[in-house]
């Protein structure tokens, strides 16, 4: 084993989708600082200074009657990739409104379509185009709302709410990488899922107060806190890691 480039991503071509999200431009930050080259999937490309080795293309992974095609003709441009992370959040207009007191049918239904079968579906097709490689890595962002009830009591006289459509979601795809994993582990692909705490992105200073005290760590995530659990599953470093939540969340998910 060579440990000196156990987290190197020289020459790797990685596609980062949501990357001028809060948690992506972080990520991106790491990958470029560990040798990658990169492929930003954004739905709008905004203007920007030209960086070494990262590339922007234009794909809305909510309209998924174009995403399949879409997804190949980025593969046929630029080759099948070494390495896939989803950081993106597709959500609809009123996603505030995806709490149990005020949700449609509709919204939710719609929400599950654009942000959990976009996710398991792009993986699906990177997965079956990195089959022929033998060898991969796909990261899916999760949270820890996937696999815990949520306390409402963070909310209580805040601006923020419970939500009945992003437990759904997240925990849908921490399942669908358990399930990838399994399949296309034959293959020797690697799918894994990072789950953070909550992230801390101007939120009120009462809910802040309140996540901080019941948190081992004593402080909300920051995006930064994402970015190792992303190199690491994402580079050598986690070779035999597969079908894995890795949960950064400081410790919540612990009591």
């Amino acid at each position: 084993m060579n440990l000196k480039n156990l987290f190197s991503l020289k020459k790797k071509l990685i596609i980062l989708i949501g990357g001028d999200g809060l948690i992506g431009k972080k990520i991106l930050s790491g990958l470029i600082h560990c040798g990658a080259k990169v492929v930003v999937i954004e739905k709008r490309i905004k203007k920007r200074k030209n960086r070494r080795n990262v590339l922007y293309r234009s794909i809305d992974i909510a309209n998924l009657r174009n995403l399949e095609g879409k997804i190949l003709e980025l593969i046929e441009k630029f080759g099948v990739p070494d390495g896939v992370i989803n950081c993106s959040y597709p959500k609809t207009n009123d996603w505030s409104k995806n709490n149990y007191k005020k949700v449609s049918l509709a919204s939710f239904s719609k929400n599950i379509e654009i942000h959990l079968v976009s996710f398991i579906w792009i993986a699906k097709i990177f997965a079956d185009a990195m089959k022929i490689k033998k060898k991969g890595s796909i990261v899916q962002l999760g949270s820890i709302y996937g696999s815990l009830g949520q306390d409402e009591s963070l909310y209580h006289n805040t601006n923020l709410s419970e939500s009945i459509s992003y437990p759904v979601i997240k925990g849908g795809i921490i399942n669908s990488v358990r399930s990838m994993a399994s399949h296309y582990g034959k293959y020797n692909l690697r799918i894994n899922s990072i789950s953070p705490g909550g992230v801390e992105d101007g939120q009120s200073l009462k809910f802040i107060k309140r996540y901080t005290e019941r948190t081992p760590l004593k402080r909300m995530a920051k995006p930064d806190d994402v970015v190792g659990a992303s190199l690491y599953l994402l580079s050598d470093a986690s070779i035999y890691v597969s079908g894995t939540d890795l949960k950064v969340d400081g410790g919540w998910s612990s009591i």
